[in-house]
């Protein structure tokens, strides 16, 4: 029998947030093909993301802060889903220093709207 979590069953927040640092605050640590990526994102400072292809998900890690999704503003903490559909603008405003989000990207990528 073979001890301990097999490597694409199981990443603890501990693991992925070793491999984070303020130069790169994001790691994917799955995929499946396009339908599915899952990373893990420790922004420092600033959010500086931008507008994304495909739809995705927030789980929010630790941390606590405000994030917009293109006209609205919600607060949020740990245990939090934030839903952005593909291309709308979105980013987290402000947050704690201790902020990490899981962020799982899914479905194709959808062309740019007109």
């Amino acid at each position: 029998m073979e001890k301990g979590p097999s490597r694409d069953i199981q990443v603890t927040l501990t693991q992925a947030a070793g491999h984070l640092s303020a130069e790169s605050p994001f790691k994917t640590f799955f995929e499946q093909g396009e339908e599915i990526a899952v990373e893990l994102y420790a922004p420092v400072g600033t959010d500086k993301q931008t507008p994304h292809e495909r739809d995705e998900l927030y789980i929010i890690a630790s941390g606590h802060g405000t994030f917009s999704r293109g006209e609205e503003l919600v607060t949020f903490e740990p245990g939090d889903l934030l839903y952005v559909p593909a291309y709308i603008p979105h980013r987290f405003e402000t947050f704690s220093e201790d902020f990490k989000t899981w962020v799982i990207f899914y479905g194709p990528k959808r062309a740019r709207p007109a």
